[in-house]
């Protein structure tokens, strides 16, 4: 059965998501503190995020800070 969940471990500031009920068999760093899991298929089950209330808040305020510039140079 596939499910999505979401848990984060806030005494190890680790973000879990979770889209399928697979065992892990493997797993890829996609980038410093991002994991993906991957099954026995290599199919994407899972993704794991360590320091994760630092790397969401960076990376969504790198994402506003790029959108308002992109408005404010159409309003100049």
């Amino acid at each position: 059965m596939t499910h999505t969940k979401i848990t984060y471990f806030e005494d190890v500031d680790t973000l879990h998501l979770s889209i399928a009920d697979d065992a892990e068999a493997g797993s890829v760093e996609i980038s410093p503190d991002v994991t993906a899991e991957l099954n026995a298929d290599g199919e994407l089950i899972g993704v794991e995020i360590i320091n994760a209330s630092s790397y969401l808040r960076d990376k969504i305020l790198e994402s506003a800070q790029a959108r308002l510039l992109q408005l404010s140079k159409k309003v100049a």
